[in-house]
């Protein structure tokens, strides 16, 4: 079996086909959606867009079509509080600060989520500490510097390199990799 085989069409049998667009789908669509995953406007809207594209590819319709009546619903979300941008960046801020990752890698997941940069920018605003800890937190998982167990020597280029690929600036990528903290490697 190819590739193509595998993959689920609406063409092949067993498969559903899509539903026409109309208004009411799509709030449906929109609020079964917001059920199940806090989402960004532009996230929403993405979502959103794929099924009317999916819907007018199956039923021969024109997508343009219907770009006023997504963004009514989209709007409508928005209106109702479902979708709010600004609450969906802190809480997505705090839940990425709380596993390790830097300032930076904080503010481009929610830029690649579809949150407007200054809105990200101010969400994962942290300070040297917070930094600090995150890095932390990020050498232990990754066992590196302090946290590697192993003797080799050359590797404190590497550990700082896998510090700075996680978005940790340099300053604070030597300091967690020379050991300097006040935190016990691995609880020793």
């Amino acid at each position: 079996m190819d590739f193509d085989e595998k993959r689920p069409t609406a063409d092949r049998p067993g498969r559903r086909a899509p539903r026409r667009i109309t208004a009411d789908y799509l709030q449906r669509a929109a609020l079964h959606y917001l059920e199940r995953y806090a989402a960004p406007t532009a996230q929403l809207r993405r979502v959103l867009a794929r099924k009317v594209a999916l819907s007018c590819r199956h039923h021969g319709q024109e997508p343009a079509a219907f770009s006023t009546v997504l963004d009514d619903v989209v709007a409508r979300c928005v209106a109702s509080g479902l979708v709010d941008d600004q609450r969906f960046a802190e809480a997505r801020a705090a839940s990425l600060q709380r596993r390790g990752r830097s300032s930076r890698a904080i503010a481009a997941s929610l830029a690649a989520k579809g949150v407007a940069r200054d809105l990200a920018a101010r969400a994962s605003d942290s300070n040297d500490e917070d930094e600090l800890a995150a890095a932390r937190k990020t050498a232990r998982r990754k066992r590196i510097g302090p946290w590697n167990h192993s003797d080799r020597v050359g590797d404190r280029q590497k550990d700082l390199a896998a510090l700075a690929r996680a978005g940790f600036t340099m300053t604070i990528a030597r300091a967690v990799i020379d050991g300097a903290g006040d935190e016990e490697p691995m609880g020793l």
